[in-house]
C-alpha cells in the first residue's frame, strides 16, 4: 500500500511579490486623491462655519440694530460684549454657544464696517498668513454668501 501524499498548498514568492506590486501601484494612484481632499475638505468646513458665523451676525444686527465693533469681535456672539456700541437687545441664546477656529486652528477675522461692507469675515487659509495662492488662500465670507 502506498501511502497518498498530502497535497499542501500555499503561496509562492512570485504570487505574493505579484500581489504586493499590486498593492503598491493601487496605494500610488488613490493616494493622493484622497490626500488632495483633505485640503478641499477644509476648505469646505471654513465656508461652511463663515456662514454660519455670517447668519449669526445678521441676527445680532436685527436684534441690536448694529454689528458687533472690531473691538468686540467675534465673541460678542458668544458672550455680552463690553464696549461701544452697547447691545440694546442682547439675546445670549440667538447667536454662538462659541466662537469656532477656523478648520487650521486660526482665529476667524473680524473688521466692522468693512471697506465695502459692513464687516468683513475672512480665514488666512492653510498658511496662516494673509494672501496666498490655492489651498493657503485667503477665504471671505462675501465669496462665499453671494
Amino acid at each position: 500500500m502506498m501511502k497518498q501524499g498530502i497535497s499542501q498548498r500555499g503561496f509562492t514568492l512570485i504570487e505574493i511579490m505579484v500581489v504586493m506590486v499590486i498593492l503598491g501601484l493601487l496605494v500610488a494612484v488613490v493616494a493622493p486623491n484622497i490626500m488632495g481632499r483633505s485640503d478641499q475638505a477644509k476648505v469646505t468646513i471654513a465656508k461652511t462655519q463663515m456662514k454660519n458665523i455670517a447668519n449669526a451676525l445678521d441676527l445680532y444686527r436685527l436684534d441690536n440694530g448694529h454689528y458687533p465693533s472690531t473691538q468686540q469681535g467675534l465673541e460678542a456672539l458668544a458672550s455680552r460684549p463690553s464696549g461701544s456700541p452697547e447691545p440694546r437687545n442682547y439675546n445670549p441664546d440667538a447667536y454662538l454657544k462659541s466662537v469656532p477656529e477656523d478648520p487650521w486652528n486660526n482665529e476667524y477675522q473680524y473688521i466692522s464696517p468693512g471697506a465695502e461692507r459692513p464687516y468683513n469675515l475672512y480665514s488666512y487659509g492653510s498658511d496662516g498668513r494673509e494672501g496666498g495662492e490655492g489651498d493657503a488662500a485667503d477665504i471671505s465670507v462675501w465669496d462665499v454668501r453671494d
